[in-house]
């Protein structure tokens, strides 16, 4: 069976592997149709994201056919388009026994810890499957990449009134415009590149858009957009340690800072700079099954367009 692999720093291989035998209990055996490509695994391919060893099949965006079930399976059938949950918690540590499976102490996420699915087919366990009769392979390929930015906008939880802030507008940051959108949070985005910022304006109708130059001009703009009072919900989707330690100086008091991208190098910051708003850090790590759930009858129902 034919397969990609990455099998070292830069180095993509056609390789041949044996072919997946027939699911066991629990399991479905699962056709790859669809594989998005995204930060991760660019990062995984020159070698920088930190969960990542060579040599290692991609692929964790996956719009997939099932092709077989193993016994017990009753949530998917043979022939059924599913959006792949790529996590495989372990149900037993601290984590999952209360409810945190993405941060599972033992988590494998395909692609990533473990092959993906950048091959003909493969087993997946079937609870990790989520189904639909109405999308395409393309839009099931996309969910993952949504739940990302669900997740994160769950855990900085705008609120109707607030003032909230994304930092960076590339997929993770789009990502979590779409469900920030939802909350009727006043929106403002930020990025260094002015074409990112244009997209989110004639396509999300996004009026408060900063361009950051690093002159000091985008506290100005943010200043006269909230009145003063800056930004109650920050989420900083860039994984640039700079970025991450320079979001704190957006925060209104009482604020949240999230975390969603992600980087190996240190991020440091006076402690003034926090202390002084009681400021909250939190970071957001993967996405939780009915985000999965949630998406898939949102891109159903026209909520998300992902045309």
């Amino acid at each position: 069976m034919r397969a990609i692999q990455i099998s070292e720093v830069k180095t993509l291989k056609s390789i041949d592997i044996p072919a997946p035998g027939k699911p066991a209990a629990g399991e479905a055996l699962v056709r790859t149709h669809r594989m998005g490509v995204c930060g991760t695994d660019i990062s995984c391919y020159l070698g920088k994201f930190p969960f990542f060893d060579f040599p290692r099949i991609p692929g964790h965006e996956l719009g997939v056919e099932v092709i077989e079930v193993g016994e017990g399976v009753t949530n998917v059938k043979a022939g059924d388009r599913c959006s792949v949950e790529p996590y495989m918690n372990c149900g037993e540590c601290y984590s999952c026994r209360h409810g945190a499976y993405n941060c599972c102490q033992n988590l494998k996420v395909i692609g990533v810890m473990m092959d993906g699915g950048l091959c003909e087919s493969f087993l997946v366990r079937a609870e990790k499957l989520h189904p639909s009769e109405k999308l395409s392979y393309d839009q099931l390929a996309l969910v993952e990449t949504l739940a990302i930015g669900c997740h994160a906008n769950d855990r900085g939880a705008p609120e109707s009134g607030d003032h909230a802030l994304i930092i960076g507008m590339g997929p993770i940051g789009l990502a979590t415009l779409e469900f920030a959108r939802l909350t009727d949070a006043t929106i403002t985005v930020m990025d260094m590149n002015q074409a990112r910022l244009d997209f989110v304006r004639e396509n999300y109708g996004i009026d408060n858009t900063v361009l950051y130059k690093g002159d000091g001009t985008e506290r100005e703009q943010m200043e006269k957009i909230t009145g003063g009072d800056m930004y109650h919900v920050i989420t900083d989707a860039t994984g640039n340690k700079h970025s991450m330690a320079g979001a704190l100086s957006y925060i209104a008091p009482t604020g949240r800072l999230v975390y969603v991208g992600i980087t190996t190098e240190e991020v440091s910051f006076r402690h003034p700079v926090m202390h002084r708003p009681e400021a909250s850090i939190l970071a957001s790590r993967n996405a939780l099954p009915p985000d999965f759930t949630r998406i898939i009858s949102l891109i159903e129902d026209g909520t998300i367009n992902t045309d």
